[in-house]
């Protein structure tokens, strides 16, 4: 390895070969600390300053600036200058400096503030007295009467009329919804096993729910008739119920009448069965039968085959048969 040095005629620092090869200090706090002592006489500029002409970034300058402190080449102190103002005096040394060290030095250090550089036409102006002289504002007394003059144009007040008698408070009206009774609530207790929408009920609801099944009952439905009508009102489409709670007190919240006893409800009439698509397309014979008799037609005939083939051949047929 060959090195060739040319001594600068101008602009040049010397360091020492124990801070460029320290051990425990990283290439961006050697490049920091060695930027910050080549800085001319009586510059102020700061660590983060440096730092960013340098091009060193933020997790990198405060890892180089802890690194710095910690090998005592950097010291930071915190005062209170004039004028309130708080300042950080940092103090960077080409050598290790202790606490106290570092203390003495600061402490023969003039205090800079921001103050000291403000224009001095930022500074209050003097206050101008006020015409007259100060009064000090009442603290007792009342406020002065009407004098009587007419100074606005207020509308003349109207003699009070004396209070009519008090009128009786009505009667508190009765709550339509009566409490609920031991079969409402076995019933909502119940309704988590009626479907799978309903499994999950709040229970702060129960109560409400019991009341709105008092209702039901109260009018006359039996508890069948209740768990019909929640299954009907429940979506058969695959819909999922995320309020089953609120679902129920919309359904329970009007009361029908209930059915007269002997007369079933035309909703609740079973319907005819439909037939299937192989029986749909089968039509019953008007032959003469023993027995109704289903073919499937050809075309519009109404008789099956059997009826349209002519009695002869059938005896011919019917021959054959016993013979085999």
């Amino acid at each position: 390895m060959y090195r060739h040095h040319i001594a600068p005629p101008r602009a040049f620092s010397q360091f020492s070969h124990d801070l460029i090869r320290h051990p425990r200090l990283s290439s961006d706090a050697v490049r920091l600390l060695t930027w910050q002592l080549s800085l001319p006489d009586g510059a102020r500029e700061s660590l983060s300053r440096t730092a960013e002409r340098a091009r060193i970034g933020a997790c990198a300058f405060t890892r180089a600036k802890r690194q710095l402190k910690e090998e005592g080449f950097v010291h930071e102190r915190r005062l209170q200058g004039p004028g309130g103002h708080w300042i950080t005096q940092q103090l960077v040394s080409n050598v290790p400096l202790s606490a106290a060290e570092a203390a003495k030095i600061l402490a023969r250090m003039p205090v800079h503030t921001p103050s000291a550089d403000a224009a001095p036409q930022v500074a209050p102006s003097p206050r101008l007295p006020a015409v007259g002289v100060p009064t000090p504002p009442r603290t007792d007394g009342h406020p002065q009467k009407d004098p009587g003059e007419n100074t606005s144009h207020r509308p003349a007040e109207r003699k009070r009329q004396p209070d009519p008698a008090p009128k009786p408070e009505p009667a508190p009206e009765t709550s339509e919804t009566p409490e609920p009774t031991e079969a409402a609530r076995a019933l909502v207790a119940a309704l988590p096993h009626l479907s799978p929408d309903l499994r999950r009920i709040p229970r702060g609801m129960h109560d409400e729910l019991a009341r709105l099944v008092s209702r039901w009952l109260a009018a006359g439905h039996t508890p069948t008739a209740v768990r019909t009508h929640i299954l009907r009102g429940l979506p058969d489409d695959g819909t999922p119920v995320h309020r089953p709670g609120g679902l129920l007190r919309y359904l329970l919240r009007d009361v029908p009448p209930a059915p007269v006893p002997g007369i079933t409800p035309a909703s609740e009439q079973p319907t005819p069965a439909r037939p299937s698509s192989r029986l749909a397309a089968l039509r019953e014979c008007e032959g003469d039968h023993v027995q109704a008799t289903l073919f499937r037609p050809a075309g519009d005939e109404t008789r099956c085959p059997r009826c349209l083939t002519p009695p002869s051949l059938r005896a011919a047929a019917g021959t054959a048969v016993r013979r085999a």
